[in-house]
This record gives C-alpha cells, structure tokens and sequence, in this order.
C-alpha cells in the first residue's frame, strides 16, 4: 500500500465518524492503546520542539523503511502523534518526505486544534520529515 494510498484509508476510516468531536475522540481513544516509550526514549533528543506539551519522537529504519513511536504528556497531543506515526509508519523514506499530511484538514482537525496545537503538529512533521530526508536513499 502506498503512502498516499494508506491517507486515503484513515481519512475514509476516521471520516465515517460524522460528529468532528467524536472523530477526535476515537483518534485519542486509538492513543490509549498505544505503548508508552520508556523512560530512556523520553530525552532530549527525541523531544519535539516547538511543541507546548511535553512530546517525543522515536525514528528509525528498519529494512529501508521508516518506523516512528511516539509518546505525549498530553492525550490530545498522543492522539495526534498516533494519527501521524500511523500514517507514516512502514513508508520508504523519500516517501515520507514527499507524502504532507493531508488528513489534518480532510478530517476538519485544524478546524478544531488551537493555533498552538497546530504549530505544535508542524513541528512534528518536521521532526518526522528531517529524520526521512536524512535517511532518503534519493
């Protein structure tokens, strides 16, 4: 399945949840299943800047494609990571570059999300897209 591919799939999955506030629910409810990182994974390095709440990013490369965790201090803020890190997870790394995530605004969300939280998912995008470029064969 390709990257563009995959979008179209959670936008159609979270898109048949007509309500924009019970979507956005059923995006941080999804969090809650996810496994937190541990204690070690939370650091500096990981940490997403520009983002208010305390957020990490895990990334690496596993047989030439990109795999992200992520963790939050905030549920609405994990959602958001989930949302991204599901999206992107298992993509070719000039893929992920290539691929914006367009289901921000397809699913509403940035009508919903303050200006800060929305600047604060740029600035996971741009943790995300930095760790691919760096990593692109291309």
């Amino acid at each position: 399945m390709t990257l563009a591919e995959k979008q179209q799939q959670l936008i159609d999955d979270y898109g048949l949840i007509d309500d924009s506030q019970e979507r956005l629910s059923a995006i941080v409810d999804r969090a809650r299943r996810m496994p937190p990182l541990a204690e070690a994974e939370r650091s500096e390095a990981n940490r997403v800047k520009g983002c208010i709440s305390l957020a990490w990013v895990v990334s690496e490369v596993r047989d030439g494609r990109c795999v992200f965790r992520a963790d939050a201090d905030s549920p609405l803020v994990r959602g958001l990571l989930a949302l991204l890190t599901d999206l992107y997870n298992g993509a070719m790394p000039a893929e992920v570059v290539a691929t914006e995530p367009a289901l921000i605004e397809q699913l509403g969300l940035d009508r919903q999300l303050s200006p800060t939280r929305l600047n604060g998912l740029r600035s996971v995008r741009a943790k995300i897209r930095e760790f691919a470029a760096t990593n692109s064969r291309t």
